[in-house]
């Protein structure tokens, strides 16, 4: 993408600013799980993997995930409790939304890479949050337990945004955003 049209940021930060709304109250409903039933707090992770998947699916363009997890992160930090460590938070997940495309070089775009990186962070979170969870204190079937309920959290979310976008795109929502190939680009310009 040699530069963003203003249809393409609009439709970004519109995306952005939508999944901070939505990730409000989930943020505080993933806080109260984890003080008080901290496994069942994962059951919810995968809500932050859908602002950027349903920008990917949507826009179709490289970065729309990673730059909708920025602009939601920046509408949820006044919300949150957590400050700006939220931007933070939210582009670890949209990278793994993004990480699919990015591997391939983002030359085509299947359902199937969106699940890709919805099983790569349903893996990686609970490894990387092992010790927050002090999951090594607990038996092996309450850890295989874990990651499940991990697993099945992202790869749900990932669905209902593939739904949601398509959705979207049915309504004519973000046409002058998404790309385009270079044959119809061309004919276009002539």
């Amino acid at each position: 993408m040699k530069r963003a049209s203003t249809a393409y940021l609009l439709t970004c930060a519109v995306l952005g600013v939508a999944g901070g709304l939505l990730l409000a109250p989930a943020n505080w409903l993933s806080t109260a799980l984890y003080a008080s039933v901290p496994f069942f707090s994962v059951a919810i992770a995968g809500l932050w993997l859908l602002p950027a998947i349903i920008a990917l699916r949507l826009i179709q363009r490289p970065g729309a995930g990673l730059l909708v997890g920025v602009i939601s992160g920046l509408v949820l930090a006044p919300f949150s409790g957590y400050g700006f460590s939220t931007v933070a938070t939210n582009v670890w997940w949209a990278f793994f939304a993004e990480i699919g495309f990015l591997i391939v070089g983002y030359r085509f775009w299947t359902i199937w890479q969106h699940y890709a990186g919805a099983v790569v962070v349903g893996v990686a979170y609970p490894i990387l949050a092992r010790q927050s969870f002090d999951l090594d204190s607990y038996p092996v079937g309450i850890q295989i337990a874990f990651f499940a309920l991990t697993f099945a959290s992202c790869v749900a979310a990932t669905a209902i945004g593939i739904g949601i976008a398509a959705a979207l795109r049915r309504a004519g929502v973000g046409a002058a955003a998404r790309r385009r190939p270079r044959s119809v680009a061309s004919q276009t310009a002539q």
